[in-house]
C-alpha cells in the first residue's frame, strides 16, 4: 500500500490515526498549495481531487480519510480507536459524524471563503459572502458540543477514538488560520489539553509545517 499524504487537515488525521496504531505506511507527498491534487495523475487514483488517498496492492485507490482509517482498523482491530463491539462503532461514528457535519466542515468551508480564498478561487466554487457566517455557527456548535461532554474523557466516554482525532487535528488548523476556540469551555478546553499532550499530535504534524503557517 501506498499513501498518497499532504499538508492538510484530513491527511494529518490520518497520519494521527497510523502513529496511534504503530503502522507504518510508505508515503507519497502531493503539494495541495500548487494544486498538485487537481491534476493528473492524481486525479487517475481519486476522480474526487482530495487528499488522502490509499493506493492499494491490486492497483486500486480508497479516498476520504475516515473511511481510510475504518479500512486500516479491520484490517488491524487493535489497538481500537472505532471500536471492538457494534455498540462501541456505533458511538465512535456518532461522535465523529456530529462532529464533521456541525463544527470541522463549517470551519473547513470558512477557510475556502476567506483567508483561503486566494487560493481555492479558481479551483473550486466559493462563496466570500458565507465566511463570517460559516465561522459562528462554528463557534456555535463548538459551544453546543461543549455542553454535551460532562463527565466525558474522550468523546466517546472513555474510549478515545477517530472521533477525538478527527476533532482536534480541525481545531488546531483552525487556529492556525483565525478561527480559535475558546479555551476557556469548561470541557473542550481540558479535552484540546489532553489531546495535545499525546504523542500522536505533535508528531503527526506534518513535516513542512511552519511556525505562523497552516497547521496539518
Amino acid at each position: 500500500m501506498l499513501l498518497l499524504d499532504a499538508l492538510s487537515p484530513a491527511p494529518r488525521t490520518l497520519r494521527m490515526f497510523l502513529l496511534e496504531k504503530g503502522l507504518h505506511l510508505p508515503m507519497q507527498q502531493i503539494d495541495v498549495f500548487t494544486g498538485e491534487n487537481r491534476q493528473p495523475p492524481f486525479l487517475a487514483h481519486n476522480p474526487a481531487g482530495q487528499t488522502p488517498a490509499l493506493l492499494l496492492d491490486d492497483g486500486s485507490a480508497l479516498a476520504e480519510a475516515v473511511a481510510i482509517m475504518e479500512y486500516l482498523e479491520e484490517l488491524h482491530p487493535a489497538p481500537a480507536l472505532i471500536g471492538t463491539t457494534p455498540q462501541e462503532r456505533a458511538l465512535a461514528r456518532q461522535w465523529q459524524r456530529r462532529v464533521e457535519l456541525n463544527i470541522t466542515e463549517n470551519i473547513h468551508n470558512a477557510y475556502h471563503y476567506a483567508e483561503g480564498l486566494p487560493r481555492f478561487e479558481n479551483r473550486i466554487p466559493v462563496a466570500p459572502e458565507a465566511a463570517a457566517g460559516l465561522k459562528r455557527i462554528a463557534q456555535d456548535r463548538i459551544r453546543w458540543l461543549d455542553g454535551m461532554l460532562a463527565g466525558h474523557v474522550w468523546l466517546a466516554g472513555d474510549r478515545f477514538t477517530i472521533a477525538d482525532i478527527w476533532l482536534y487535528a480541525w481545531l488546531d488548523f483552525a487556529v492556525s488560520v483565525g478561527q480559535p476556540f475558546d479555551r476557556r469551555l469548561p470541557h473542550l478546553g481540558p479535552w484540546f489539553h489532553r489531546v495535545s499532550g499525546r504523542p500522536s499530535a505533535a508528531a503527526s504534524l506534518h513535516p513542512n509545517c511552519k511556525p505562523g503557517g497552516v497547521r496539518g
